[in-house]
C-alpha cells in the first residue's frame, strides 16, 4: 500500500513541539475484497511501515518507509518511501516544503518524484492541520511536469485514547508515462486512521485506502481497509 503518511504527515505541524517515531504492522485484505480486479496484488499481504517526525528550530523533518510483505513465500516484494522537509521564515506563515518519493518493487521501479512549495500549518480544535501546494516533477519516461495538493491531520481524544490522523492527496500526471500519447488526469488518494491506544506506546487500529485512478486501477475507485498494529518510541 503506497503512500503511508500516517498521517502522521499530518504531524507536520510546526505547531507540534515533541519528536514522534513508530512502528507499524497492517493486514491489508485488498485480494479478499476486490479479487482478480486489482491486477497487482494477487493475494493479501502484511505492511511494515516506519514513520518518523522530528521538529526543530529551524522546521521539521517526516519520512516514512513501507515494506510490502507480497512476493514469493510472503517475502518483501515493495519498498516505498518519502521524505519531507518544511522550513521556518520567522513568523511568516508559509513555510517552504520540499519532499521526495520513491521505491523498488520486485523486478521493477518505482518511478521518483521531486516536489518543492508551501505549506501551512494551522489548529482546528483538538486537530493539529497542515496543508502545501507543491509543484511535483514525476520521473517517468516521459517526465511530467504536474501540481500536487496535500491536507494532514492529527488529533487526539478521549483523554489520550482515541487518536485519528490521516491525508488527502490530489495531483495531476501524464496519462501516458511514455509520452506516446498526451493527456493529464487527476489522481487521489487518501488514507484516514483510527486507533485506540490500549498504552502510550501500544495501539490497535485501521487505516483506509481511499483512491481514484491510484496504481491499481485507472478511473477506478477503492476503499481498502487494514487491520493494524503500532508501537510508538
Amino acid at each position: 500500500m503506497l503512500r503511508k503518511i500516517l498521517l502522521s504527515l499530518a504531524i507536520v505541524c510546526a505547531t507540534a513541539a515533541t519528536q514522534a517515531q513508530n512502528l507499524q504492522l497492517h493486514f491489508d485484505p485488498r485480494h479478499s475484497l476486490y479479487g482478480d480486479n486489482v491486477p497487482t496484488s494477487p493475494q493479501n499481504y502484511l505492511t511494515a511501515t516506519f514513520e518518523m517526525f522530528k521538529p526543530d528550530k529551524w522546521g521539521s523533518t517526516f519520512m516514512f518507509a513501507d515494506f510490502d510483505f507480497n512476493n514469493d513465500k510472503k517475502n518483501i516484494g515493495l519498498v516505498y518511501a518519502e521524505v519531507a522537509r518544511e522550513f521556518k521564515i520567522g513568523a511568516f506563515p508559509l513555510q517552504p516544503h520540499i519532499e521526495y518519493n520513491g521505491g523498488l518493487g520486485n523486478g521493477f521501479s518505482i518511478p521518483s518524484s521531486y516536489l518543492a512549495g508551501f505549506g501551512y500549518p494551522f489548529q482546528l480544535g483538538n486537530f493539529y492541520m497542515s496543508t502545501y501546494v507543491a509543484y511535483k516533477l514525476n520521473a517517468f519516461q516521459e517526465v511530467s511536469n504536474d501540481a500536487q495538493w496535500t491536507v494532514t491531520w492529527n488529533a487526539t481524544l478521549a483523554d489520550g485514547k482515541v487518536s485519528l490522523a490521516g491525508f488527502f492527496d490530489l495531483w495531476s500526471e501524464n496519462k501516458d508515462r511514455t509520452g506516446l500519447e498526451s493527456g493529464k488526469r487527476l489522481v487521489m488518494l487518501s488514507e484516514p486512521q483510527f486507533w485506540y491506544n490500549f498504552t502510550p506506546n501500544f495501539s490497535l487500529g485501521t487505516e483506509v485506502e481511499v483512491s481514484y485512478n491510484f496504481v491499481i486501477g485507472p478511473e477506478k475507485f477503492y476503499a481498502i481497509p487494514t487491520l493494524a498494529s503500532k508501537w510508538t518510541f
